[in-house]
């Protein structure tokens, strides 16, 4: 969630729609919430403490992530901007920086609606291998680019062979900000 600059932006575009953001960081999701009441989206925009998936349960039309995709080693180098504002734990992907992808992509079958999409947030040069990771989990996935040319975004859809498979589980570790 960071500081809801994501989900905000969506549900400021789409007026219908409410959204939930999921943080480790219980300041984090305090900032979220700030900014939500601020900009008017207070009533649309809920907010959870929590690890990933496992702190919501239900299904969502649209689950969109920015998960930590800096190669640990690549992380001194980030302009100080980046790197002392930013928590070290929303930077820090791994080894080469596609660490939390399996894990997110196996969660998703439990939480994304089986017309469903999700959008993650990739760095520069890892289209392929996650692409690669979101089709060999069963989901249809394509890349976007952004403004600059990068290819920075990639989107899975559910195939159709696992329309209405229904996994359930339980919140755990959830508290409100």
């Amino acid at each position: 969630t960071g500081s809801g600059a994501i989900l905000l932006a969506l549900l400021s575009e789409l007026p219908g729609a409410t959204g939930l953001g999921v943080d480790l960081s219980e300041d984090a999701a305090r900032t979220a919430r700030r900014n939500a009441v601020a900009l008017g989206l207070g009533e649309r925009a809920h907010f959870l403490v929590g690890d990933w998936s496992a702190a919501i349960s239900g299904r969502f039309d649209i689950v969109v992530s920015n998960p930590p995709y800096i190669a640990a080693t690549d992380i001194a180098g980030l302009p100080v901007a980046v790197r002392a504002h930013d928590p070290h734990l929303a930077l820090d992907g791994g080894a080469e920086g596609l660490a939390v992808y399996p894990g997110l992509f196996d969660s998703l079958a439990a939480i994304l609606a089986p017309q469903g999409m999700a959008f993650v947030e990739i760095g520069a040069g890892q289209a392929e291998r996650v692409l690669q990771m979101g089709r060999e989990r069963g989901y249809d996935a394509q890349s976007y680019r952004d403004f600059a040319g990068i290819e920075r975004t990639i989107q899975l859809k559910p195939k159709a062979t696992k329309i209405g498979l229904e996994i359930g589980f339980e919140a755990a570790n959830v508290r409100s900000p």
